[in-house]
């Protein structure tokens, strides 16, 4: 009886607790949700946060791979670009 009390209709939060800000879209590589909305998340309304999960997967594109590091240094050595 008593967990039905803290029982929630709520709406997950995005996150998937890999929280690196792209630094020219603002966007969290993990979740794909801006600052602002990380940041008002938990007082948005359910119909607030359905609006910003429906967008998220448009986002995906706006933050570029990263093309540095030990993989793209072996890709060159290697001939592959």
């Amino acid at each position: 009886m008593m967990a039905e009390v803290w029982k929630r209709d709520e709406i997950e939060s995005p996150c998937i607790k890999v929280c690196v800000i792209h630094p020219p879209t603002r966007l969290c590589t993990g979740c794909l949700r801006s600052i602002d909305e990380i940041a008002v998340w938990s007082r948005m309304s359910p119909d607030e946060r359905r609006a910003v999960l429906a967008e998220l997967p448009d986002r995906q594109g706006l933050i570029a791979k990263r093309r540095g590091g030990r993989a793209a240094r072996l890709d060159r050595r290697s001939g592959k670009d």
